[in-house]
């Protein structure tokens, strides 16, 4: 079965035909951990996230997306950044290819919380910091984390 595939700065990357996607990523963390979910479509890790609806803000957004993929209601969080890269590109299985447009905000949850895998998840792992280069984490991601560990360098960065 063919896999989503991901691409940032990459000349290879195929060029979009759908419209421009936007969506939210999730930067959920809790003290020296992220959370990182293990996606179906590509059986690669990422942040929790996905595209806005026609319908909604994007703060209904990210509370729809978490609260779908992981089984939690969050009510606090912060705007990190606008990721809008031309070069973030993914590749569907189905044949779609977007360029997407993400919005990230930063989630912190207690420590006792309960996730709950969805139908897009195999797995929802907390990670350490200092362990998410042992992490195969899609190109479409990878550079919001580190931009997040960039802007907070008591965090200990991967290598």
């Amino acid at each position: 079965m063919k896999k989503a595939q991901f691409f940032y700065k990459n000349p290879a990357a195929p060029k979009p035909n759908k419209p421009n996607h936007i969506g939210v990523a999730a930067i959920i963390r809790n003290e020296d951990y992220l959370l990182l979910e293990r996606r179906t479509d590509s059986n690669r890790w990422s942040l929790v996230g996905g595209g806005l609806q026609k319908t909604e803000s994007l703060e209904d957004c990210l509370k729809r997306e978490v609260l779908e993929e992981t089984g939690v209601e969050i009510t606090t969080f912060q705007m990190f950044d606008i990721f809008s890269d031309p070069s973030r590109i993914v590749a569907y299985p189905d044949g779609n290819v977007l360029r997407i447009v993400t919005v990230a905000y930063i989630v912190n949850v207690p420590n006792n919380i309960s996730l709950v895998c969805s139908e897009e998840s195999l797995q929802l792992k907390f990670v350490l910091i200092s362990d998410l280069s042992l992490y195969d984490i899609v190109e479409t991601h990878s550079h919001i984390i580190g931009s997040y560990l960039e802007r907070n360098p008591c965090l200990q960065k991967p290598i």
